[in-house]
């Protein structure tokens, strides 16, 4: 039995699709799009299986789908790719950093580091003093898309910061901000607007501008409502309204565990 040939760029051939592979996993993680993207890896390991057992017709079939369906791939993770070439091309270094940083697969899943308590702390004061306030915490999926429209800041999370910023006659209240592990990286930050008409007329531009990051990415958000101090709690485009603190410190511990 011959031994298989195998020349040094196959292996770094094998390895660059692997790492390819991964990072787009790691881009879609937590969004809707992660669905499909199994489904076009189960379709395509089911043709190239096709095509080992020799059937014809049907690797055929799955071939010409998975053509034909590339257009609108495009079409689907637009938002994606967007994100993708967003990264790629930008002149933040951090940015490139965490790029990097995301390949390493053996490393282990960071611990929480985000001062939640602080947060929410904050967010229960600007509650009780009908503050409006729009904050954004970012996980696995860069922010930097949506950043960039705001200003750049690198100051560690803690309760009298947050509310200063939203302070009313801040000149940093208007917009969102964007917390980092446990930094606040951006402030008035213009976020896309959802024109979902299932979202009730009672919610304004706050609550439309969490659901569509928290559509979009894997983000979660905190609004602070300026008309009855109402603070909520936005994740994949879903919404709920807390009052028990202790429930809402508890479940973002979870979800940036």
């Amino acid at each position: 039995m011959e031994l298989l040939d195998i020349r040094i760029i196959d292996i770094v051939d094998i390895v660059l699709v692997a790492f390819l592979l991964y990072y787009i996993y790691k881009l879609v993680k937590g969004t809707v799009a992660i669905n499909i993207f199994i489904g076009i890896v189960i379709i395509y390991g089911i043709w190239k299986l096709t095509e080992l057992l020799e059937m014809e017709l049907f690797s055929k079939i799955l071939g010409g789908f998975l053509g034909v369906g590339m257009f609108a791939l495009i079409v689907v993770f637009q938002q994606e790719i967007r994100r993708f070439l967003l990264m790629l091309g930008s002149t933040n270094f951090s940015a490139r950093k965490k790029f990097i940083k995301q390949f390493r697969l053996l490393s282990k899943e960071s611990e929480v580091t985000t001062n939640v308590s602080a947060i929410v702390k904050a967010c229960k004061t600007m509650g009780s003093t009908k503050t409006g306030a729009l904050i954004v915490i970012e996980r696995n999926n860069s922010l930097d898309f949506v950043k960039n429209t705001g200003d750049e800041m690198n100051v560690e999370v803690n309760q009298p910061i947050l509310e200063s910023i939203f302070f009313k006659n801040s000149p940093l209240h208007d917009g969102a901000i964007i917390i980092e592990d446990n930094f606040i990286t951006a402030t008035r930050v213009i976020l896309p607007v959802s024109n979902d008409l299932k979202i009730p007329a009672r919610f304004g531009l706050r609550h439309r501008a969490a659901v569509s990051i928290t559509e979009k990415t894997d983000a979660i958000s905190l609004v602070v409502s300026e008309e009855n101090g109402n603070i909520s709690y936005l994740k994949d485009g879903d919404f709920v309204h807390f009052e028990n603190l202790k429930a809402l410190y508890n479940l973002i511990e979870n979800d940036l565990s």
